[in-house]
């Protein structure tokens, strides 16, 4: 599909989102994109917004938005359990769309996201930025070239404090709760590392008692050839993130696995194990890189030069979203539950 406009592809922006005020500076840097409408269900919010970001049009309708013949592309931040409704009438609506994580709440759910990718001719593709940052790409090429000895194992730290009830992230009927909002990371990136589909997964859970929301979720996952992945995450507690990637041979620290800040250099920590005090421990900068604005540039070339009905991003959705629907079970089961 060519893009509008003398060759720039047009984003639509659905929702004045704290995410989204990350994300469309990115897609206005992007090469070759521009960001041409945004809506909310708050004019004046979407006015603001709008004036804040240079974007020449604010809709108080999400559906006035998809009806733009102008816009080429959706980017999708809305609450959680709206993801999959509003993906699948831009996509009938002739859109692209970039949703963001969890793309779902389910994997069943995801599916009807690939029926509307191959019915429309329209793709879908989950947010996962983190995939196209420099730091992820390097620390899998270590993986890969065998810098680690065999990687038999990748542990994962992942949280932040919020206990504000009007937040989606703490209301249940909108998909909030750690698991959906950040362990999906840390299962996303074992998958990404170890190359791989866990086969079974076990959460342990801890649920707010006026939220209803889990404010802590342990996971372990196991992956062919008795690997493992393990991860904590928590709503409530101290912020901070890690992920520690152990080999046969050394260990690969990621020091600012997601929320990596677009204008610093990041440091991937490789040791060697020599002592517990790091004497072996080689420091891997990466230099700055905006992730978002990577993860559009992404997306608009499979437009460009893809095509849009290949099922591999919405199917690697699908297979992410069948590890959290397995922790989940298990929360209920309190066993190992098949992925």
């Amino acid at each position: 599909m060519a893009a509008k406009n003398g060759g720039d592809f047009v984003w639509g922006v659905l929702g004045a989102s704290q995410i989204g005020r990350k994300v469309v500076p990115a897609l206005q840097a992007g090469a070759g994109m521009r960001v041409g409408a945004l809506a909310a269900r708050d004019r004046g919010r979407a006015e603001a917004d709008c004036a804040r970001y240079d974007i020449a049009t604010a809709y108080a309708s999400y559906d006035d938005l998809l009806a733009d013949p102008e816009i080429d592309g959706i980017y999708n931040p809305l609450p959680n359990d709206l993801h999959v409704p509003w993906s699948i009438r831009a996509m009938e609506a002739g859109k692209h769309v970039l949703c963001e994580k969890p793309i779902a709440l389910t994997a069943e759910e995801a599916r009807a996201l690939e029926e509307a990718q191959a019915r429309t001719g329209r793709l879908v593709v989950e947010a996962f930025m983190v995939r196209h940052h420099p730091q992820w790409i390097a620390a899998r090429e270590r993986v890969r070239g065998g810098g680690l000895g065999e990687v038999r194992a990748i542990q994962t730290v992942f949280t932040y404090h919020l206990t504000d009830p009007a937040n989606i992230r703490n209301r249940p009927q909108n998909g909030g709760g750690g698991l959906y909002d950040i362990g999906c990371y840390a299962i996303n990136t074992a998958r990404f590392l170890f190359e791989a589909e866990p086969e079974r997964a076990i959460g342990l859970f801890d649920m707010d008692p006026a939220f209803g929301t889990d404010r802590l979720a342990s996971g372990l996952m196991q992956f062919p050839g008795g690997r493992q992945a393990s991860f904590v995450c928590a709503t409530q507690t101290v912020p901070t993130q890690r992920v520690t990637v152990l080999g046969t041979k050394a260990r690969l620290v990621v020091e600012v696995p997601f929320n990596a800040p677009p204008e610093r250099d990041l440091t991937l920590v490789r040791d060697d194990g020599a002592d517990l005090f790091g004497s072996g421990a080689e420091r891997i900068v990466i230099p700055a890189a905006d992730q978002y604005t990577r993860q559009a540039e992404a997306f608009v070339a499979i437009v460009r030069e893809g095509d849009p009905r290949d099922p591999a991003p919405i199917r690697d959705a699908i297979a992410n979203m069948r590890v959290i629907d397995a922790l989940f079970r298990s929360r209920e089961s309190g066993a190992l539950e098949r992925v």
